[in-house]
C-alpha cells in the first residue's frame, strides 16, 4: 500500500466519542420556523394555570422574558406545569420573533430542533437559530455550534477550524456560557436525587428535555467546553440521559464502556448491548458505532456482513462517518465486491459534509485516479480542506504534493511547512519526510542531526521506512556516531514491518557480516522475503547466491542455476539494470539457460544504456567478435572506450590490444580514443 495513504482508514475518534445522532430522519413535514403560532390563549389554556404563575401567563402575551418563563415552564414541567413542548416551542417561537426577542429563546428553539422537542429533529433548523442566537454572544448557541462544527450532523458541514473559534468563545464567556445547561440538566450531577430539597423535586420533573440537556451538559465535561473536564460529571450526566429515554445518552454511555472512559470499567459487551437499543431507534452515531462493533468484532461475533447493513443504515441518513466507512469497505472490497466507483461515491458524499478522514482519502482517489478520473489537482485541493482542519495525514499528503508539484506549484518551502504541521500533531509519516528534508536540504538547511532524531521519533512509532532509514544513518554516520550495530537492530525491525527494502538490505547485512554474524541462510531468506514483495534488487541479489558454487559460500545453500535465471529475468523486466547486465552474461554462457547470444545483446543494450559499465565491456567484447551481433569493431572500440572511461580496467586493455591493430586506425581517430590507448 502507498505510504502516503494512510491509516487512513482507521475510525476516527470524534465519531466514536458518539456525541451527536439524529433519532430519527429530516421530515419533510416539520413546520418552518414562524409558520405556525398558537395562540397565547392555547399556551394558558395548556398549563392549568396555579396563582404561582398568573404573572408569567399575563406578561407572556407582549413581554419576550416572559414568554420564554412559560415556555420553559412546559418544556421541563416546572412549577407544577404538565410538560407540553408542542406549545413550549409555539412560545419559544414567539419569544424569538418578537420585535425585542429574547436571545436564550432562540437558543433553547434552537435546542428543541436539534433534539427533536415538541418537533420533529431537523439539524439545519437548530444550525439556524443557533447562529442567530450566537452572533449576539449567547453561551448555549456557541457550545452546541462548537459542537455541530466539530462533529457534524445531517445536513450540517464539519469545519473544526471554526469549531474551536466557537470553543473559544464560550471558554471567553466561562461557566455562565452552559448556565442554562446546567439548570435544565438539574439532578442530573448528583449522585441521587433524594439528595435535593423537596422544592426542587416539586419544580423539575424527568422530562425529554431534561434528559437532553444532561447529555448535552455531559459532553461539555467531557470536552472541557465552558467548564474544566471532569469525566466523573460526565459519565453521571450520560447515565441520567440514558437512563431517562435521551438516545445519544445511551449511545455516548455505550462509547465510556466500550473505552473505559473516566469511573466506568472497560466492558465491550455492555457497550455493544447499549449501541445496539440506540440504533434500533434510530440514533444515527450509534448506529455507525454498532456497524464498527460488528467490523472489528467488539462486543460481538466479527460479522462484516452486519456491518456492511448499518453501515448502509446510518450512511442513507447522513452519517459523514458511516459514509467514509462504506467507501473504505468498497475500495478494499471489504465485505462488499470491491468497487472503487462506489468507494468514491461515498468518499465524497463523506468529503462534501466536511468530514477530514474522507477528503483525505477523497483526495487520494483522485490523485492516484482509483474509481474516477485522475485528476491530481483536485486531490490536491481535498487535501487542502481537511489538512486546514488539523488532519495530520492529509496535511502530510499536502505536503508531499507540494513537494513534488503533484497538482499543486512546486514549493519545496511549503512543502516542509506542512510536513511540520502534520510532525507535530505526531503523525509518522511526516516525521519521516521531515526527517529526509533535513537530510538533504530539501526546502530548508541541510541537519543531519535533526534528521536522525526525527527519524527516530517516527521510527519509535513503529514506522517501517523511518526504522529503515534511521538504520542507515547509522550504517553510514549520519547525524549519529556509525555503529553498525545498531544500524543492523533497526534495519530489522524495519524488515520484520514487512518494509521490502529493508528486507533487501538486511540481506545484504547477513550475506556480508556486518553488525551481525555473517549467515547466507538467514541473507537468502530475507531476499525471499523482499522478492515476493517485487523488490528487483533482492530479485538480483538472491539470483546471484544461487548463483554462486556451493563451495565458494560453504553454507549448505544449493546452487540453483536455473532459479537464478528466473529471478534475473524477472528483475530484468522491472528495468534493474544489474539484473539486465547479469542476464546477458548468463545467457551468453549458458549459464542455467539454453546459450542465446541475440537475446544476450538485447539485454547487455539495455544495460549499457542505464549505465552498466560491466554490460558496457561485454557488449564490447560481442562486436569485437560477432556474438549474438554482425561484428563491428569500430562499436567495439566505442564501448570499450566508454567502460574504460567509467573506470573498467579490463575494457582499457582491450581497448589498448584493438587499437594496437593498424586496421583500426582510421576508427580510433574518429572515435577519439587515442589518448585513452596511448
Amino acid at each position: 500500500m502507498n505510504p502516503f495513504k494512510r491509516l487512513l482508514l482507521g475510525k476516527d475518534k470524534d465519531s466514536g466519542n458518539g456525541n451527536a445522532g439524529d433519532s430519527n430522519k429530516h421530515s419533510n413535514a416539520t413546520v418552518r420556523i414562524g409558520t405556525r403560532k398558537n395562540s397565547l390563549a392555547e399556551a394558558e389554556e395548556a398549563t392549568n394555570t396555579s396563582p404561582s404563575l398568573a404573572s408569567i401567563v399575563l406578561g407572556a402575551e407582549s413581554d419576550a422574558c416572559a414568554c420564554f418563563a412559560l415556555a420553559e415552564s412546559l418544556l421541563f414541567g416546572r412549577n407544577a406545569v404538565p410538560i407540553d413542548a408542542k406549545r413550549a416551542v409555539a412560545l419559544l417561537k414567539r419569544a424569538a420573533f418578537m420585535a425585542d426577542p429574547y436571545v436564550l429563546s432562540q437558543s433553547v428553539l434552537g435546542f428543541c430542533f436539534e433534539f427533536g422537542l415538541g418537533v420533529d429533529i431537523d439539524s439545519k433548523f437548530a444550525e439556524d437559530w443557533y447562529q442567530q442566537a450566537a452572533m449576539k454572544g449567547d453561551g448555549l448557541a456557541c457550545a452546541r455550534l462548537s459542537f455541530m462544527r466539530r462533529y457534524g450532523r445531517p445536513n450540517i458541514k464539519i469545519n473544526r477550524l471554526e469549531a474551536e473559534e466557537w470553543i473559544k468563545r464560550v471558554n471567553e464567556i466561562g461557566p455562565s456560557a452552559i448556565e442554562w445547561l446546567s439548570k435544565a440538566a438539574n439532578f442530573a450531577t448528583s449522585a441521587d436525587d433524594n439528595n435535593n430539597d423537596n422544592n426542587e423535586k416539586e419544580n423539575y420533573t424527568h422530562s425529554p428535555a431534561r434528559a437532553a440537556a444532561s447529555y448535552a451538559l455531559g459532553v461539555c465535561y467531557h470536552d472541557g467546553v465552558g467548564v474544566e473536564k471532569c469525566a466523573e460529571t460526565a459519565v453521571a450526566c450520560y447515565k441520567y440521559a440514558a437512563a431517562h429515554g435521551e438516545p445519544r445518552g445511551k449511545g455516548i454511555l455505550a462509547y465510556c464502556y466500550g473505552e473505559g472512559f473516566g469511573p466506568i470499567q472497560k466492558d465491550q459487551g455492555l457497550a455493544f448491548l447499549l449501541y445496539l437499543e440506540a440504533a434500533n431507534v434510530g440514533e444515527i452515531v450509534s448506529m455507525y458505532n454498532l456497524a464498527h462493533c460488528f467490523e472489528e468484532g467488539i462486543g460481538a461475533d466479527k460479522d462484516l456482513d452486519e456491518a456492511v447493513i448499518w453501515f448502509q443504515k446510518a450512511a442513507s441518513v447522513g452519517s459523514c462517518y458511516a459514509q467514509n466507512s462504506l467507501g473504505f469497505m468498497y475500495e478494499e472490497g471489504v465485505g462488499v465486491p470491491q468497487d472503487e466507483r462506489k468507494a468514491v461515491y461515498w468518499y465524497r458524499l463523506s468529503a462534501e459534509q466536511g468530514y477530514p478522514w474522507a477528503q483525505c482519502n477523497l483526495g487520494f482517489c483522485l490523485q492516484n485516479g482509483l474509481g474516477t478520473d485522475k485528476n491530481e489537482e483536485q486531490g490536491s485541493h481535498w487535501y487542502q480542506m481537511a489538512a486546514l482542519q488539523g488532519h495530520s495525514r492529509a496535511q502530510h499528503n499536502l505536503g508531499h504534493a507540494y513537494q513534488y508539484g503533484v497538482g499543486v506549484e512546486k514549493d519545496e518551502s511549503m512543502a516542509v511547512e506542512w510536513y511540520r504541521r502534520s510532525a507535530a500533531a505526531g503523525n509518522a509519516f511526516a516525521l519521516h519526510s521531515l526527517g529526509y528534508c533535513y537530510q538533504n536540504g530539501i526546502g530548508c538547511e541541510v541537519d543531519e542531526e535533526k534528521a536522525a532524531k526525527l527519524y527516530r521519533e517516527s521510527a519509535i512509532y513503529g514506522h517501517s521506512p523511518a526504522q529503515l532509514s534511521l538504520g542507515c544513518c547509522y550504517r553510514n554516520g549520519v547525524g549519529v556516531p556509525k555503529d553498525e550495530t545498531k544500524a543492523f537492530k533497526w534495519i530489522k525491525r524495519s524488515a520484520k514491518g514487512g518494509n521490502d527494502l529493508a528486507q533487501n538490505t538486511l540481506g545484504h547485512l547477513y550475506e556480508d557480516g556486518l553488525g551481525t554474524n555473517k549467515d547466507i541462510k538467514r541473507a537468502v531468506y530475507w531476499y525471499r522475503e523482499s522478492a515476493a514483495q517485487g523488490n528487483a534488487w533482492a530479485m538480483t541479489n538472491l539470483a546471484l547466491l544461487y548463483a554462486m558454487p556451493a563451495i565458494a559460500r560453504a553454507d549448505g545453500v544449493r546452487q540453483k542455476p536455473k532459479e537464478a535465471v528466473r529471478l534475473l529475468r524477472e528483475a530484468a523486466k522491472l528495468e534493474h539494470v544489474r539484473a539486465q547486465a547479469k542476464l546477458g552474461q548468463f545467457l551468453l554462457a549458458g549459464f542455467g539457460c539454453a546459450v542465446d547470444k541475440e537475446e544476450a545483446v538485447e539485454w547487455l543494450e539495455k544495460a549499457a544504456d542505464g549505465g552498466s559499465v560491466a554490460a558496457m565491456s561485454l557488449l564490447g567484447q560481442c562486436y569485437e567478435f560477432g556474438d549474438g551481433c554482425i561484428m563491428d569493431l569500430s562499436k567495439a572500440v566505442e564501448c570499450y572506450g566508454k567502460a574504460a572511461a567509467w573506470g573498467d580496467e579490463r575494457a582499457s586493455e582491450k581497448l589498448v590490444a584493438l587499437v594496437a591493430n593498424p586496421a583500426m586506425l582510421s576508427d580510433v581517430f574518429e572515435f577519439g580514443y587515442v589518448a585513452l590507448a596511448a
